[in-house]
């Protein structure tokens, strides 16, 4: 496909309706759960991931400002998850190694994350006073976005930075390949999820190949997530392997988890490899003409 004109979806309604559905969200409940906060935050994302393509069309203050504010809802919203999800993976390892689990049975560090957590009658004051921050940001950043202009902006430099995010998620891509750490795995992960809620606004480019696309990077970023969220626990335990008082079952557990953290990434190298391999370019991989006006 050779479209000569870039044509994508528009990004100040899509910012305003992230903004709408998380406030809509949050008044479902006093208390949100654990699906409520998931979705609101992956909504952040997309906001965040949105607003960078305006980045080079509008004036640096407005833009840190509305960037910090949906970084903040996320970082409140992911101190609330981090132990549900947690508790989650450990769940999931317990079925897989009930015998490890019960010669840990008496393990604290372990045990402590498995305890169920008792429903919350009442709003704690942390709590309510997240909540009251989270949605003072969301009625701000609504309210500065819906005075933003955005009818002049250039569709072209939109693409530009598409590409650029592109770039810069194969770089570290690269560098995960050669030397796949916890720290870049993660990097790897945010920075292909911005590439991948950017990329649902040009669509119209070449929707078969562009949606083949967005498949395979939530395919790669899931895996990822998972191997992120094993990570967490291991640091949750507070592993050390150097420790020569380290149970022997403690120990057959992290090689568990390290196993199938190996399983995650070998699904990841794959997706990765097609989409970020050296040598391509963004219109390649998208399916267009990198001429385009």
């Amino acid at each position: 496909m050779n479209p000569d004109t870039v044509k994508q979806k528009e990004i100040k309604p899509a910012i305003s309706g992230y903004i709408r559905e998380s406030q809509s969200l949050l008044k479902k409940s006093s208390v949100p759960d654990e699906d409520t906060v998931h979705e609101i935050r992956i909504l952040m994302k997309k906001s965040r991931a949105a607003l960078k393509l305006t980045v080079s069309q509008i004036d640096k203050t407005s833009f840190d400002r509305d960037l910090s504010a949906f970084r903040e809802i996320g970082r409140i919203l992911s101190l609330w998850r981090e132990l549900s999800v947690q508790r989650k993976t450990l769940k999931e390892l317990r079925k897989e190694h009930p015998g490890i689990f019960f010669k840990l049975r008496d393990y604290e560090k372990l045990t402590s994350i498995l305890k169920k957590m008792e429903p919350v009658p009442e709003l704690s004051d942390e709590l309510k006073a997240g909540l009251e921050q989270i949605n003072n940001l969301l009625w701000k950043a609504g309210f500065r976005i819906r005075f933003q202009s955005m009818k002049q902006f250039d569709p072209q430099l939109f693409l530009h930075e598409l590409e650029m995010t592109y770039n810069k998620t194969f770089n570290i891509y690269l560098k995960c390949r050669n030397n796949p750490q916890p720290e870049t795995l993660h990097e790897l992960r945010k920075k292909a999820k911005d590439f991948l809620y950017q990329l649902s606004f040009f669509r119209s480019l070449n929707p078969t190949v562009i949606k083949s696309l967005e498949k395979r990077l939530d395919v790669m970023t899931w895996n990822l997530g998972k191997i992120n969220d094993l990570t967490q626990v291991v640091r949750t335990l507070g592993y050390d392997l150097k420790d020569s008082s380290n149970l022997p079952s403690l120990n057959k557990l992290i090689i568990k988890i390290r196993e199938k953290q190996d399983r995650y990434l070998n699904r990841v190298w794959p997706s990765a490899y097609k989409i970020f391999c050296p040598g391509q370019s963004l219109p390649g991989v998208l399916g267009i003409n990198k001429n385009l006006k």
